[in-house]
């Protein structure tokens, strides 16, 4: 992959790696609607990825290298049409990192409704395109991550040293879409709550210890675990089986967290699992260009928590050593928007 700026170039501000970042490819969606999985007119704004619009709110923000997770890829209705929209995305995905060395990485999404699919797709995306991790939502089915039913795919993930990047969304027990609070869009509140569930069963359950070369990345600074890892420490006995606060305080520094949401002040975050378990990330496109540029980005490089070498960790350092496979970056040839990305060796 082509190179990156030395650890010295403007504390990583032109070489952020975005661990968060969500895309639907356009080949996806013209096949998803011949298919009938999906009807174009109704994608949520989110679904509606663009390669000139993405590539331009990198170079604004800095950042040389996207992780792509993919998206709409649980709408299958049966294992064949599965595997031919996974190939539909892994072909799209091969194309993109193609045209574009060194901007974009990617996940392997899983389906958890669909096992023996999803071992193809960890061989196919994880051990022959390349993959740099695997993505996994928070709940399944109304199932938290931790519980035995994901034993079999946790398994191959942690056979392969796997990065598992986890992701929230409604609550179960409520239809899709519908907000628990009328008038409070659920993505405020429900999904950082949905986050600490999954979190928490992964505590309880013994998950890490269980599958201990997985590393679980969780998504919008942990949700309230952070806030909340006092308290279980306090009142894990309740749990069933307890969980002693050792294991709570093991677990909050094996956990990796990401800055998306956008990053609230990073005091608590770091004082609890320590700045080099921090990741930059976006949103991106469920968060707008403005959002990422007026708060996102602000957010870290102003947050008075970190050093400069803690930010510079966080903006390329942390990723890279999570995820080798990333290599070097590129990097835009400056922050600004409208700027040609430079994949030069630095």
């Amino acid at each position: 992959m082509p190179g990156g700026a030395g650890e010295g170039d403007d504390s990583g501000r032109a070489a952020k790696i975005d661990v968060h970042h969500h895309f639907t490819a356009p080949q996806w969606v013209e096949w998803a609607e011949r298919a009938g999985v999906v009807r174009k007119a109704d994608l949520p704004w989110w679904a509606r990825w663009d390669e000139d619009a993405t590539l331009a709110l990198m170079d604004r923000a800095g950042i040389a290298t996207a992780v792509l997770n993919p998206s709409m890829q649980d709408r299958y209705r049966s294992a064949a049409q599965a595997r031919e929209g996974l190939s539909v995305l892994f072909d799209a995905l091969t194309g993109l990192t193609h045209r574009h060395p060194g901007r974009f990485a990617f996940l392997c999404p899983s389906l958890l409704g669909h096992p023996d699919v999803t071992t193809w797709a960890l061989r196919r995306a994880h051990d022959d395109l390349g993959a740099v991790g695997v993505s996994v939502k928070a709940c399944h089915d109304g199932v938290y991550l931790g519980d035995p039913s994901y034993d079999r795919f946790l398994a191959e993930v942690d056979e392969r040293s796997g990065v598992l990047f986890t992701h929230p969304l409604d609550l179960p027990g409520k239809p899709p879409g519908v907000p628990t609070v009328p008038g409070v869009p659920n993505f405020m509140c429900d999904f950082l709550l949905d986050t600490t569930r999954a979190a928490v069963n992964l505590i309880r359950t013994r998950t890490l210890d269980r599958f201990p070369r997985l590393s679980v990345v969780l998504p919008h600074a942990g949700g309230f675990l952070p806030q909340i890892a006092t308290r279980l420490e306090a009142f894990g006995d309740h749990c069933t089986p307890p969980v002693e606060p050792g294991r709570v305080r093991d677990a909050l520094h094996r956990f990796y967290y990401d800055t998306a949401g956008p990053l609230a002040p990073a005091c608590s975050l770091v004082e609890t699992v320590g700045a080099d378990r921090i990741l930059f990330g976006t949103d991106w496109p469920a968060a707008s260009a403005e959002i990422i540029t007026d708060y996102t980005v602000p957010a870290v490089a102003s947050d008075h928590a970190f050093t400069e070498h803690q930010r510079r960790g966080v903006y390329r350092g942390n990723a890279r050593r999570l995820m080798p496979a990333l290599g070097a970056p590129a990097v835009p040839v400056t922050g600004s928007a409208g700027t040609k990305p430079s994949t030069a060796r630095q």
